[in-house]
């Protein structure tokens, strides 16, 4: 036979391998070990192997071994290439080794007394496998005599080199999609269902039941009460763990008719339920799910015991489509969590008129704040003794179209789950510049205007930026603003947020804590942050001077502000025997509706207490 159509005889063979359906759908290893057969069968060679290339490039190791007499042998071998320089220098530097006489070869002779001589080979040929530029394995023929190797023989090994280079770049194809598949569909902390994967199941499970409308299914929607205070005393870490043993405990949890659980937000977990539909199952169930949360979580010698808010609704009753039950499934776990929390609500037409208004609301804000139709109103902070105005603080307000003047109170937490903070932030400042500015004009000098920030705005490294371009803008020194903070806004307490802090303290302005008493503080973040100012949360100031748990803590506050070197500010004052009280016990600044409530900008200006100057 010639060799041209021996070579044409070879080549089909493969590409004939190489279509069959069986052989594509087959598995790697299978693969591999028709290729070796092939190879044998064909070219009537004793022995044929297919080796991989460890990562570092120095050890290949046997991953099948077809002999003609034998058949196949998955037996592990592995050579090492400082015992064979030689034979991996010309893996690396020729396309094949053809080694008629592979004992005294010296690509191969290495190999004699540990390889060769045992089974009794003498000849080979070797053609490497190449993934990119990457060697990554070899294909060895091995005749068990004398053999010289043709060119359709050294061309056939190639090309089975080059069959396997691409079932390799298919495998990690295969791989990579599996990986981007679970990044897609699960969560990387708890190893759960993600909402991405938990919103395919009910879109799958609303398909498959509209065939059979008697059917239906329960979204469970779960809520972690108070984790930020494990946060808050842990860490993040803390967290994390407390959410990672939910999770696990959700996973092993029987549930009748249980479909499909999934972690699908920071602390919210979800579960579906297929055939719930009595209430006493489903209360059962839900009894389960936080039974399981409620159990002890031992972390770091430290025993936490968790609740949950639970929001329950059904299909098709609650929702027709994938959104819709998200949606009421959420809506009611809030109407739970806001009326007790450690509870179960399900879904209603109230909560829906509920939720509903809230997303209306969340849009109505959106447009407010973009079409700086927020407004501002301000309240004096004075001297105790004689009730000369000191400072101000600005207070976001927003007039309604249709409810009226709304309070912070009233629309705040929409804007914060909406991730509108930063922006109603910078619209505040914007407006407190804008009155400032034209109140100047006017030839009359406010006092000192303070301006909350929120936990938001202080961890955003943007913050003293934008400062600093408003002032330009309006001609405002740093040194005519104050920045006040909650104690929650500062509990991270990260060299962030403290160089945020710096800076703003670089540009003129004073920094200020508000609610003092009220959140989570200690000495050492006190000492080390750049606050001049603590302002006593009301609550303190309400009962006093007949309350002695109150005035105990005032008290305490003062001392620890005069040890600090800062200015104090009570809240909430009302009444002149709470004017008397504080100022006999020497704070020097009050702030309530006993001066002023807060007020627009044009009914401060006519307090007699604004100092005014004559205009140039």
């Amino acid at each position: 036979m010639s060799q041209n159509k021996t070579f044409i005889e070879f080549h089909e063979a493969l590409l004939k391998l190489n279509h069959r359906p069986d052989f594509i759908n087959d598995n790697r290893s299978r693969k591999l070990a028709a290729l070796s057969d092939l190879a044998g069968q064909l070219l009537q060679v004793d022995r044929v192997s297919i080796w991989q290339m460890n990562a570092a490039g120095n050890r290949i190791d046997s991953e099948v071994l077809f002999q003609l007499e034998g058949g196949h042998d998955y037996q592990p071998i592995a050579l090492e290439e400082q015992d064979n320089p030689a034979y991996f220098q010309a893996l690396r530097t020729a396309r094949v080794i053809d080694a008629s006489d592979a004992r005294s070869d010296r690509r191969t002779a290495q190999f004699t007394q540990s390889y060769f001589v045992p089974p009794g080979i003498h000849s080979l040929l070797d053609a490497p496998v190449f993934d990119g530029g990457r060697l990554s394995g070899v294909i060895c023929l091995e005749s068990l005599k004398r053999r010289a190797w043709t060119l359709p023989e050294i061309s056939f090994a190639t090309a089975i080199a080059d069959t396997i280079s691409l079932i390799n770049t298919h495998e990690a194809w295969l791989h990579s999609q599996k990986q981007l598949d679970y990044v897609t569909h699960f969560d990387s902390l708890t190893g759960l269902p993600n909402l991405q994967s938990f919103r395919e199941r009910i879109y799958h499970l609303i398909q498959k039941i509209r065939q059979r409308p008697e059917e239906g299914f329960t979204l469970i929607w779960i809520d972690l009460d108070r984790l930020k205070s494990v946060n808050d005393g842990m860490g993040a870490a803390g967290g994390n763990r407390v959410i990672s043993e939910i999770a696990n405990r959700l996973r092993s949890l029987y549930l009748q008719g249980r479909d499909k659980v999934a972690r699908i937000g920071g602390d919210e977990f979800a579960v579906l339920v297929r055939d719930a539909d009595g209430d006493c199952n489903l209360e059962q169930i839900v009894h389960q799910i936080q039974h399981c949360v409620s159990d002890p979580i031992a972390i770091d010698n430290r025993t936490l015991r968790m609740t949950a808010s639970v929001g329950v609704c059904r299909y098709p009753d609650d929702g027709k489509d994938t959104e819709s039950l998200l949606r009421s499934a959420e809506a009611a776990m809030y109407y739970a969590k806001e009326n007790g929390r450690a509870r179960m609500q399900t879904f209603n037409s109230d909560i829906h008129s509920t939720a509903r208004s809230r997303f209306v609301l969340e849009g109505e804000l959106r447009q407010a704040i973009l079409r700086n139709e927020l407004d501002v109103f301000y309240q004096p902070i004075v001297n105790t003794r004689d009730r000369r105005m000191v400072s101000i603080e600005a207070l976001v307000r927003w007039e309604h179209p249709e409810q009226g003047w709304m309070s912070p109170i009233e629309f705040l937490d929409v804007a914060r789950n909406a991730g509108l903070m930063q922006d109603l932030g910078t619209a505040v400042l914007r407006r407190v510049c804008e009155d400032r500015q034209r109140t100047a004009s006017q030839g009359i000098e406010l006092p000192v205007m303070a301006i909350n920030l929120s936990a938001e705005q202080v961890m955003d490294d943007r913050l003293p930026k934008l400062v600093e371009e408003m002032l330009e803008h309006y001609g405002i020194s740093g040194s005519e603003l104050q920045f006040e903070l909650t104690e929650d806004a500062i509990k991270d307490d990260s060299k962030s947020m403290q160089a945020i802090l710096n800076e703003l303290g670089a540009l003129g302005s004073k920094l200020s804590i508000d609610d003092f008493g009220t959140g989570y503080s200690s000495l050492s973040r006190l000492k080390h942050l750049p606050f001049s100012r603590l302002k006593i949360d009301r609550s303190f100031i309400r009962d006093i001077p007949d309350n002695a748990d109150d005035k105990a803590i005032t008290l305490s506050i003062l001392g620890l502000a005069r040890g600090l070197g800062m200015e104090v500010v009570a809240e909430g004052v009302e009444t002149e025997e709470q004017r008397h009280w504080l100022l006999e016990q020497g704070c020097e600044l009050l702030q309530g509706y006993l001066f002023s409530k807060p007020v627009p900008i044009d009914q401060l200006l006519a307090l007699d207490a604004v100092p005014r100057r004559s205009a140039l």
